[in-house]
């Protein structure tokens, strides 16, 4: 299994951050958009490194067009020396419509579409193609010399779509190279609904399942004190709360029993109640949605939790002492 990272919220420091990844032995390097752009470091990154996968997991694809994907996907593809993979995800409908001012309908449909244009616009760049994309969501019928980019000697990247929900989950066997999942995922929803559904998406288009990937996320709580195991704990607790809070998430709640959480959390979040949220999060939902181990058991839960479905996993250090082992944590993986 591939142990993957992600950039910390420091541009300036990203060049620092992506060599001593690469040096410690993670597969890859994966931003996600929050406060800042999500492909700027990975620039800076690609700089830096020689073999570590970089890619965005994820990048806002509604937030932005066919075309501007296709660009940033190419050139990163080209600066990497083919390492790039274009993660995306569909956010929900508030920051859509709200922080992004961009439309949003029919998301699965869409995210369908709007991956098809990209690699549509890619052909017409690397193999010559001429640009006729007609959908119902996106068109792009024009591309002069001027402005297409000179072929990309490593082909174009690959594409993983993020996914909660069935259909979307599908969109990803359809027309991605892989899945994103959620990090609020336990090993038995990725299994039961969401790997089931990857496949059914696959092989609805006529492509084969045995093909794509599988990028599992996971939160781990850790540390080599008490004083560093108890702030992971914490953290991970505070980081199941928000994501739980959302409406989307349900039905990850709900496989397991704890639908009626989700409402609560929710009208906690709205309240302000942040600390609250935490201490709903009593210690079977903790260890169901997170890894909760000592440091040199971390490899083996990762393992027995994901193994069997997920391709790689990436591990979102929540705090001090999860970030200061996980070098460690990687090099053991790399054993295993």
């Amino acid at each position: 299994m591939k142990i993957d990272g992600y950039l910390l919220d420091d541009l300036a420091g990203a060049g620092v951050q992506a060599g001593a990844a690469e040096a410690d032995g993670y597969a890859g390097l994966f931003t996600f958009e929050a406060r800042h752009d999500g492909f700027l470091p990975l620039a800076v990154a690609a700089e830096h490194t020689e073999r570590i996968e970089l890619g965005t997991s994820i990048a806002i694809a509604f937030s932005r067009t066919p075309m501007t994907l296709a660009h940033l996907g190419h050139d990163m593809q080209v600066l990497s020396g083919g390492r790039f993979v274009l993660g995306l995800g569909s956010q929900i409908r508030p920051h859509i419509e709200r922080r992004y001012s961009m439309p949003w309908s029919r998301p699965a449909a869409r995210m369908r579409e709007l991956v098809e244009a990209v690699r549509a616009i890619w052909r017409c760049w690397n193999e010559g193609e001429p640009l006729d994309f007609r959908g119902d969501f996106y068109t792009h019928t024009l591309m002069t010399p001027l402005f297409a980019p000179p072929p990309s000697p490593h082909g174009p990247p690959r594409v993983w779509v993020a996914g909660v929900g069935p259909r979307m989950v599908e969109v990803a066997g359809a027309v991605g190279d892989g899945l994103i999942c959620h990090p609020l995922v336990s090993g038995r929803y990725l299994r039961e609904a969401l790997v089931p559904h990857l496949h059914a998406g696959a092989r609805a288009a006529g492509r084969d399942p045995a093909g794509l990937e599988v990028a599992a996320m996971a939160m781990v709580a850790t540390g080599t004190t008490e004083a560093e195991m108890a702030e992971a704990v914490v953290a991970t607790r505070a980081q199941i709360g928000f994501y739980a809070s959302t409406p989307a998430y349900r039905p990850v709640l709900e496989m397991h029993g704890w639908g009626d959480l989700q409402p609560e959390l929710r009208r906690l979040s709205k309240a302000g109640e942040w600390g609250a949220m935490g201490d709903a999060v009593d210690d079977e939902v903790l260890r169901t949605f997170a890894v909760v181990a000592e440091p040199d058991g971390v490899v083996a839960a990762l393992a027995e939790r994901f193994g069997e479905v997920a391709d790689r996993v990436g591990v979102s250090p929540l705090s001090r002492g999860v970030r200061a082992v996980m070098p460690s944590i990687v090099r053991a993986a790399s054993r295993a």
